[in-house]
């Protein structure tokens, strides 16, 4: 059974949490330059261990990569308060078919019910492989079961370690009125580039740690390769 530690103590039994009321108007920041929503839509969210939300959803025109993306308006932000974010990278194996060779499914359904706590976005982002696709990511799993780590294997097939470009996160919330943000990742990149762009990152908040037998390996080279905040520490040796 996969090992799962989380940094704060979460419920996880079903109920349903509130998206958010239409953001403010607020000033927006250079990099949402020619994106505006497109359209919204609500949608009831069931995940399989019964946990339960509900998602504003927000598509948009005029992304500077072409791609559509997503973004969940999750809880409700308090008078005041700053939206919790999580750039969420599409994942097929992991989110829709649970695959155990990496932790985001564990991800996705733990960001959803940590947001509609504490109100912000999600944006599920279309770059499915850190920006490879899919075919490209599984043949990467291919030289991974020969001793490659992830990042090697990317390489190996002459593509980037992590070929993710985070332009069109920026212009996602641009559009929709936010500049500063909590960042739910333990991805120090992610933060990087979005205050590159103009979001002002207050703090970066690290998700839990979601382990399992097969994926020990790839979670332990995004820390060693790539300094991702996870405390694989106490779990592993």
């Amino acid at each position: 059974m996969p090992q799962v530690q989380l940094p704060e103590q979460q419920n996880n039994s079903p109920r349903a949490a509130r998206a958010p009321q239409t953001p403010p108007a607020q000033q927006t920041p250079p990099a949402a330059d020619g994106a505006r929503v497109r359209s919204r839509v609500r949608i009831p969210l069931t995940f399989p261990d019964g946990y339960r939300a509900e998602a504003e959803v927000f598509t948009f025109h005029g992304l500077t990569d072409g791609a559509e993306h997503l973004a969940l308006a999750l809880g409700t932000v308090p008078e005041g308060g700053t939206p919790l974010v999580r750039l969420h990278s599409e994942c097929l194996t992991g989110d829709v078919f649970g695959s155990d060779r990496c932790d985001c499914g564990p991800q996705l359904r733990e960001a959803v019910e940590r947001i509609s706590d504490a109100g912000g976005y999600l944006l599920y982002l279309r770059q499915e492989g850190r920006g490879i696709g899919l075919y490209n990511k599984l043949d990467a799993y291919a030289l991974q079961d020969s001793g490659l780590d992830t990042y090697d294997a990317n390489t190996a097939l002459g593509l980037p370690e992590d070929g993710r470009d985070y332009t069109a996160a920026a212009q996602m919330l641009g559009a929709l009125g936010v500049d500063g943000i909590e960042l739910l990742s333990n991805n120090p990149d992610k933060d990087a580039q979005l205050a590159a762009l103009g979001v002002t990152v207050e703090r970066r908040v690290p998700t839990g740690v979601h382990l399992s037998e097969s994926n020990v390996r790839y979670l332990r080279a995004k820390v060693e390769r790539t300094g991702h905040s996870i405390e694989l520490s106490r779990l592993v040796g």
